[in-house]
Formats: structure tokens, sequence, C-alpha cells
């Protein structure tokens, strides 16, 4: 199963550790890694400390970014026989429903929709969770201070929204991992354990 997995997106809301095991993931598997660039984005600081006045912003910027990301990889003459990547292209949508007003997100969801099918869709999501004062606590030791006003309610929120939209999309492979027993930067033998998960993979919706 697992040389059937072209393309492995990890998603979890902040805090989740998607980056980190992204890394490990496609330094094991020798794939290429496609990482998301929060701190190019010139609005993102703007938005957490006032995200009423820049949260369109922030949202079409990381969008046009994820589309460029995505189209850098598709160029003719690129080989990529694996992709890793520490999000997938849907995730936008679901931060956009929390973030924007109403009349906001309708005009952002014309965007998105219009370029959504062009963009390729993963082979397996791998959904990392954990609850939310974990969160919380992994926020705080890595100390961004941007993300320091992040609450419990955004993130529970973040959570329901991804579990809602797991279930719009019934046929998407998904693994749920709770990572509150899971650490494979510490317990290396954590990640074999999930590469033993991915080569057994079935489907369409698993957990470990």
């Amino acid at each position: 199963m697992l040389d059937a997995l072209r393309h492995i997106a990890i998603e979890g809301p902040i805090g989740a550790g998607k980056s980190t095991l992204a890394r490990l993931l496609a330094e094991r598997l020798g794939a290429q890694l496609l990482l998301e660039r929060p701190h190019d984005n010139p609005f993102l600081e703007r938005f957490y400390a006032d995200a009423p006045r820049y949260a369109m912003q922030t949202q079409l910027f990381f969008l046009f970014q994820r589309i460029e990301q995505y189209r850098e990889l598709a160029q003719p003459g690129m080989f990529t026989p694996r992709i890793v990547s520490d999000f997938m292209f849907a995730k936008d949508a679901l931060f956009a429903r929390l973030t924007l007003s109403d009349d906001e997100y309708r005009l952002y969801l014309q965007i998105h929709q219009a370029m959504a099918p062009q963009m390729p869709r993963p082979d397996l999501v791998i959904w990392l969770q954990a609850d939310a004062d974990t969160l919380l606590g992994r926020i705080a030791r890595r100390g961004l201070p941007m993300e320091q006003g992040i609450d419990a309610a955004y993130l529970q929120s973040l959570a329901a929204a991804y579990g809602a939209w797991f279930e719009r999309e019934p046929l998407l492979p998904v693994l749920a991992i709770d990572t509150t027993r899971f650490n494979p930067l510490e317990r290396p033998q954590d990640l074999d354990r999930l590469l033993q998960r991915l080569r057994q993979f079935q489907g369409p919706r698993e957990a470990m």
C-alpha cells in the first residue's frame, strides 16, 4: 500500500506537530518535502493582533501561495516520485470559514472553488489530533509571540471544522493519530509504527 501513496498530506490544528512529522516522514521515505510558509505571509502577524481587520488579506495570501506551490510541483519535467506535505489545499477554506465574515467568506469561496479542481488531492491524509490543553502547551513552548493569543475555544472550533470536512469527504483516505501518545521526534519507534500502519492501510478511515 505504501508504494501507492504518492502524495501524503499531514493535517491538524496549530501545535499538532505537522511540520515535524512531515520532515521525519519525507526523510524516511526519500520523498520531496512541501511545507507551509506562514512566515512569508506579511499579514499573519497583523491578523493575530486584529483578526477582523486582516483576516481576508491573510486568507487570500495563503490561498495564492498554496496555488503557486502546487503549480511548481506540476511543472513539466519535474520528477516527484513521492510528496509529503504539511498541509492540504482544502485547509484554507476551513480556516476562512472560522475567520471571515459571511460576506467575505462568500467572496473568498468563489475564488477557492474556481481553483480547487486544478489542485491535486492527496492519496492519504494523516490527521494529527490532540486536546486543546495539549495544543496550547505546545504553542506556549515553541514561543512564537504572535501565536500566544490563541485560545482553547479557537482550537476546539478548528478541530470541529476538520472533523466536519472529513465527514463531507468520505472517500478521502484518512489515518487519524492521537498525538498525545505519539512523538516520533523523541521516540523513533513511533515513526516505525506509523510506517507499518501505512503499509497495512486499507482505509478509507483508520486510526492509531
